[in-house]
């Protein structure tokens, strides 16, 4: 087993709006690096911190902000202009 199978994979990159959260990944293939994006909300259920794909109605605007966030950061990484960090703690 390599060492990278046995940690887990991180996003390139995190875009998050309060509860929101975009995440950015990286795939690397044969016509050139591609990225997809997960979005999820986070809550707490008792002490943990949990994340969902199921949003409300109040959460649909800042969806829609992340996601629109996520594109500029996309086609920012195309053009050479990212340093593909993740910018900020992941509470997972």
């Amino acid at each position: 087993m390599t060492k990278r199978s046995q940690t887990k994979a991180r996003p390139v990159h995190e875009v998050r709006m309060g509860r929101i959260r975009a995440a950015i990944w990286e795939n690397e293939t044969q016509n050139g690096t591609r990225h997809n994006v997960t979005v999820s909300r986070l809550y707490k259920d008792g002490d943990q911190w949990k994340d969902t794909s199921s949003f409300g109605r109040d959460d649909l605007p800042l969806v829609g902000k992340v996601l629109d966030q996520a594109h500029s950061w996309i086609f920012d990484a195309a053009s050479g202009g990212n340093d593909n960090s993740d910018g900020g703690d992941n509470p997972f």
